[in-house]
This record gives C-alpha cells, sequence and structure tokens, in this order.
C-alpha cells in the first residue's frame, strides 16, 4: 500500500522504562541505565528502527525521597544526546530546555554547536519546569507562579531566535586576497533588553543551510498552548483517548489563530504506550506481568504528583472520590486533564486507575498484535487527531525492540511510515517547511 501521509515516531527516553515497576524485572536495564553506552544503545535501535527522534525530558532535580526512586534524569540531555549523535547518522536529536532556569546564550550556543556537528539533526523542548526543588537547586526559594513562568519562556524563546538568526553562515567569506574573514556589517548586536534576559548578540556561530533546531513545546495549559502557538513548530501532547485528542487539536488550532502565526500548521505528537505481542494474549501478559511487580504505594505516591492531593484515605476498590476541575488546578495541567479524562471515560476503581497510570501516567495505551496496534494509529492519523507518536516503551530496551521488530514493518507495509532515511535534516523529515 502506498499512503499519502505518513507518521512521525519518536522516542521519549526515560530511565529502564515507563512502567513503574520496569526496574524490577529480572531482565531490567537498571545496573546499565547509569552508562552512556545503554543510551548509544537505545539511539542505535530507535534509528534502525527509522525513528524521527530521540528525545530526552529532564528534571532538575532529584529528591530521592523513596529507595525505590530512579534518578531518571541522570545525564544533563544536551551531554548525553552528543554522545548519541557520534554513534547514529540520521535520527533526530531532541533536548528539554527549561525556560524558568536557563540561559538563553548559553543555550542557543549549544543547541547551534550541535546543529552543525550533528548536520541538522537537534530539536528543543521548551519548558518552565515543574517543581520547587527544581527552583531551589537555581538559587530560587519556590516555583514561580505558572503565569510568571510562561511570561518568562515566552521571553527565553524569542531572545533564542534572535540569537539563532543573529548572524548566516554566507556572512563568514573568508578572502585572503582582500584582508577579511566575515561580512561583518552583517553581524551585528541585537540588543535585547527585556523584564528578564538583556542579552547584546550575536552568537558566537553563524546559522546554516540546515536552519534552526526543530521547536518543540509540551504545555496543555492555556499559557503553554499560547507559547507553542507562537513559538513551536511541532508539540508534544498528552491524550488519553481519541476525543481528549480531538479537543487538544482544537484548542491548539484556535491558539494559531489568535498568534502572530494565525496561517502556521503545528504537528501534533501524543504519547503513546504499547505493549505489542504475535497474540494479544501475549501483550495482555507483558502488561499484567509488569503491573503485578508494582508496589501499591509506588503507584499511590504517582498519582498524588499528578493530582497533588493526598491519597491515603481512599479506598483501592471503590471509586475514584471527586476531583476539582481543572480550572482550579495549580500543578501539570496536561497529566491533570488525563486523570480526569480517564475517570470519565472508564469511571475506574482507585486500583484500576492506578493500572491505567502504571506507564507513562495516562498517555495513549495500546495492548495488542502489531495490526490492532496500527490500525488505532492510523485512525488517529486520519481523524487529524496525531501526526505522529512519542512512543514511551513500559521497559526499555525491550519494548523498544518490540516496536521496532514488529510494528515499523506493519507501518511500512501500510505506506504510513518510511523504509529508509533520505539523508534530510530532522526539520525536513518532519517535512515542517510544507506548512
Amino acid at each position: 500500500m502506498n499512503n499519502s501521509k505518513q507518521l512521525n515516531i519518536g522516542i521519549l527516553m526515560y530511565g529502564v522504562g515507563h512502567h513503574q515497576a520496569a526496574w524490577l524485572e529480572d531482565d531490567s536495564s537498571v545496573n546499565e541505565f547509569t552508562t552512556i553506552e545503554y543510551y548509544e544503545n537505545l539511539a542505535k535501535i530507535a534509528e534502525r528502527g527509522k525513528f524521527d527522534a530521540i528525545f530526552f525530558a529532564d528534571s532538575q532535580a532529584f529528591p530521592a525521597d523513596s529507595p525505590t526512586e530512579l534518578p531518571t534524569s541522570y545525564f544533563d540531555p544536551i551531554v548525553a544526546l552528543t554522545a548519541m549523535s557520534k554513534v547514529t547518522d540520521n535520527v533526530g536529536l531532541v533536548s528539554t530546555i527549561s525556560g524558568t532556569f536557563n540561559n538563553p546564550f548559553t543555550t542557543a550556543r549549544q543547541l547551534l554547536t550541535l546543529q552543525h556537528i550533528t548536520k541538522g539533526r537537534m530539536g528543543w523542548n521548551l519548558v518552565t519546569s515543574m517543581t520547587d526543588r527544581e527552583a531551589q537547586n537555581h538559587s530560587i526559594p519556590e516555583l514561580p507562579e505558572r503565569a510568571v513562568r510562561y511570561k518568562k519562556a515566552d521571553e527565553f524563546a524569542e531572545v533564542m531566535n534572535k540569537l539563532f538568526e543573529s548572524w548566516s553562515i554566507e556572512s563568514y567569506k573568508p578572502d585572503k586576497e582582500n584582508n577579511t574573514i566575515t561580512k561583518n556589517k552583517n553581524i551585528q548586536p541585537f540588543n535585547h533588553n527585556g523584564e528578564n534576559f538583556q542579552v547584546k548578540g550575536p552568537l558566537t556561530l553563524p546559522l546554516r543551510k540546515e536552519g534552526k533546531p526543530v521547536a518543540m513545546q509540551a504545555g496543555a495549559s492555556k499559557e503553554g498552548v499560547a507559547l507553542a502557538a507562537k513559538y513551536a513548530d511541532a508539540v508534544y501532547s498528552v491524550s488519553w483517548n481519541l476525543r481528549q485528542a480531538n479537543i487538544y487539536r482544537e484548542k491548539l488550532n484556535q491558539a494559531i489563530k489568535e498568534s502572530p502565526r494565525p496561517d502556521n500548521y503545528i504537528k501534533v505528537f501524543p504519547g503513546l504506550v504499547t505493549y505489542v505481542g504475535k497474540t494479544r494474549e501475549e501483550a495482555q501478559e507483558k502488561k499484567a506481568k509488569l503491573d503485578n511487580l508494582l508496589p501499591i504505594d509506588t503507584a499511590l505516591n504517582q498519582l498524588e504528583f499528578f493530582i497533588q492531593q493526598d491519597t491515603k484515605s481512599w479506598k483501592l476498590d471503590e471509586k475514584v472520590p471527586k476531583l476539582p476541575p481543572v480550572e482550579e488546578f495549580k500543578g501539570p495541567v496536561g497529566r491533570y486533564q488525563t486523570v480526569l479524562e480517564i475517570i470519565e471515560d472508564r469511571n475506574p476503581t482507585v486500583r484500576e486507575l492506578l493500572g491505567y497510570l502504571n506507564a507513562g501516567g495516562g498517555h495513549l495505551t495500546l495492548i495488542g498484535t502489531p495490526e490492532e496496534i496500527v490500525d488505532e494509529l492510523e485512525r488517529w492519523m486520519n481523524e487529524g487527531a496525531a501526526d505522529g507518536f512519542n512512543l514511551m516503551p513500559p521497559t526499555l530496551p525491550g519494548s523498544l525492540e518490540d516496536f521496532v521488530d514488529l510494528v515499523i514493518p506493519e507501518m511500512q507495509k501500510r505506506g504510513i511510515f518510511r523504509r529508509d532515511y533520505n539523508d534530510e535534516t530532522f526539520r525536513e523529515m518532519l517535512e515542517l517547511d510544507k506548512y
């Protein structure tokens, strides 16, 4: 089959897998994941599967409140991706960047340096961070309010673009006969003087023909969607089901109309958790095995973080107590909305809700054969809810290998995913210049 539409597929690197019990499996990678070779191997598997991107989330704190808490943000993303770039040739490399804590000049310089080194494979995901513990590692007593963070992130993105575009490789023209190296009149300060950043510019290196690193965004709040509409090339989203995905797409489209780029199109990549087997029973057994390994206390701790309230009095086999509407919620909106969506969709007991959240925290979760999984991916694509997916494997490398060996061939057979790379930049692979 030859489908004119094709999906983009990326992977979100996270510890030894997105299921909270992944480290407890007999063959888990818990002893390897503290080595760069572990991540290099995952990168090679993703490239074997012809993935579009490898994405590193990040947290700038490790509370270690529990002896079972894995330091999932073990390596700095930019440094780890630099190592991974040397063992891959094609796959895109996306680093999370905090607009709350990072310095735009240093960040732009690092990303554009890697854009040069990788010949156009870089991307960056702008976040505003989530916890007081992170703020306290940056001399800030507590995390600023959401509106304050997003206002700063807006200025951060503005300065990043000014730095990326501050001069072009066309102005680097060594000419020994005329005793000139650059067209220096084209390399001038831009003198940004904002509320949060005062940056003279220009950057120390030029923009080359590959263009800027791809700009991603993942906020689901009103402020996050507005920021994406203004600056992003693509967004990572949280959607439990097609209804939630369509609502998000509509919200994003409306924000784009109200933005300085009203005619722009932004690609949407929902998170995707898959348990795949040659039969549905085999796939269900993979999930059940992991779920059975997970201590209830660990699952409840994650739920408490998502909903920002104590669950100690909740009865596991009774229905989930009523939660406040999203408009009253002060924490990370995307996951909270998803918890509310699962409750409305399934009316679960507390124990059932924990099962839905065990891997990926409420992203689209598909359990079945390659054909069944691709049927659903294709449906989301054809209905306009997704331009691709951000894979969140329950275990690493196992679930990633399952996806590469079983799901990717089925997608290729239907013509909705590439069979090989074509010597393209990350921006070209995403076909961003089409829109």
